[in-house]
């Protein structure tokens, strides 16, 4: 991927190339499935430490931030190569992923790993006490009857681990593993289900003999031992530092021109709710209700379940005018806005009355993060998204969101596209034909 050499005149629309170098793998999660360290927790979104690496040799520079930094790949390939990196994400399971590969990168040993497990599952096995996991409405049924009673005796023994770094390690071991040994699968907006749960669910799913817990979490700690050395050779450096928190409240605390390069893959404005996908490892990590409730809330408008945050970000910005300036961006921005005008002529064809609401404040929260990168970063922005379509109606994501750059001081200096798009759903298809979408990388430069 040659993203340095693209240089192109006029409006952003002539940005646009096809590049040949670009595929799935690369703007995915699929390529971490080897790496190590990252291929210890099965996560769906994000993309490949190759493009990052590929992006940090092109912007050069010491710091790295991302502010959606999802498992962390960014801020731990910025680690691997010497420089300064800040991961900021809403969902704690990347905090946590962050903190494994970096307390196995560091003191814990292969022999730390593999001996905790084995007095984990000895407890298991000894059938001790236990702390029940907190089943979230979503989650329940999820587990077999004596899954779950390994899963509630795990958790006790984790807690009596007394090196904090060895318990981060081996928490994190079996929050990896509960997808596996659940009668569940993530999918997308939502966590599709076998039938042999008992839950009466559409559409099915058949995961055949689930693995006993003993069984998975012995194969996930010898992956993770085995792992141990490559990684304490690959992060001799300083650690990153990974936030759980809303970019929207925490890029307004940092330094002016404080950050170098920024890598990142923020939402998409396809209705994933990720409290949803996640709900098996937020139950671990000791959500309730009210707590999914408002970690829904706080992200990125991404869901026809995200109420406005226009007030809540002008009152936390106090005498600032950013907010009302980002919301002015999106306001005069004519692509956005005849998008949306053709969202509001089809409303009454549209699937859920709430898209018109998620397209107009995803755009607005978004005009805002751009604007603090703006003010944050020194050279470049490097970000992966995908264009949207509700009733046949085409959202050009790159183009608004490049526009918006431009506004915030940056120069879009290429939005690079896979030269295979992504197909619109089937539904769709079947009303509107086959239409490929573009799936991208922008680069915007100061």
């Amino acid at each position: 991927m040659q993203l340095a050499q693209a240089t192109h005149a006029g409006a952003i629309e002539d940005k646009i190339v096809v590049d040949p170098t670009l595929n799935r793998t690369t703007v995915s999660y699929q390529g971490n499935k080897g790496i190590a360290g990252f291929r210890w927790f099965r996560f769906k979104e994000g993309f490949s430490t190759s493009l990052v690496e590929k992006c940090l040799l092109i912007s050069g520079g010491q710091s790295v931030l991302d502010p959606f930094s999802g498992s962390g790949t960014a801020v731990m390939t910025a680690c691997r190569m010497g420089r300064r990196s800040v991961g900021i994400d809403v969902m704690p399971i990347g905090e946590r992923m962050v903190g494994a590969i970096c307390a196995v990168a560091g003191r814990v040993s292969a022999a730390d790993v593999r001996n905790a497990s084995k007095d984990v599952l000895a407890h298991v096995a000894g059938g001790g006490a236990a702390v029940p996991y907190g089943h979230l409405r979503i989650t329940s049924k999820a587990f077999t009857r004596s899954t779950e009673k390994a899963i509630a005796r795990a958790r006790y023994a984790i807690g009596r681990i007394n090196d904090p770094d060895v318990r981060k390690v081996i928490d994190f071991a079996c929050m990896s593993v509960l997808e596996e040994i659940s009668w569940t699968r993530k999918d997308g907006q939502f966590l599709r289900w076998d039938p042999k749960s008992g839950r009466d669910v559409a559409p099915k799913l058949d995961k055949g003999r689930l693995p006993p817990f003993r069984t998975a979490l012995l194969r996930k700690t010898a992956e993770i031992a085995s792992d141990a050395q490559a990684l304490k050779d690959a992060y001799a450096g300083p650690p990153p530092e990974a936030r759980t928190a809303s970019c929207l409240e925490a890029l307004k605390g940092m330094k002016s021109r404080s950050i170098d390069t920024v890598v990142t893959s923020p939402p998409y404005a396809n209705r994933y709710d990720y409290t949803r996908t996640y709900a098996l490892e937020l139950a671990w990590l000791g959500y309730g209700e009210a707590e999914l409730s408002a970690l829904r809330q706080s992200m990125l408008t991404a869901t026809v379940e995200n109420r406005p945050k226009t007030g809540m970000l002008e009152d936390s910005y106090g005498s600032s005018a950013l907010p009302r300036r980002a919301f002015g961006m999106a306001d005069e921005n004519r692509p956005l806005q005849k998008a949306l005008g053709e969202l509001r002529r089809n409303a009454k064809n549209l699937n859920n009355p709430h898209i018109i609401r998620l397209v107009e404040n995803y755009f607005a929260e978004m005009a805002l993060v751009i604007l603090e990168l703006g003010r944050i970063v020194r050279r470049d922005v490097f970000m992966v998204n995908d264009n949207v379509r509700y009733h046949g109606i085409h959202v050009p994501v790159d183009v608004i969101l490049s526009e918006f750059a431009e506004g915030a001081g940056f120069r879009c200096e290429s939005i690079r596209a896979l030269p295979r798009g992504k197909g619109n759903s089937s539904q769709q298809m079947g009303e509107f034909g086959r239409e490929e979408i573009r799936k991208c990388v922008y680069r915007w430069t100061k």
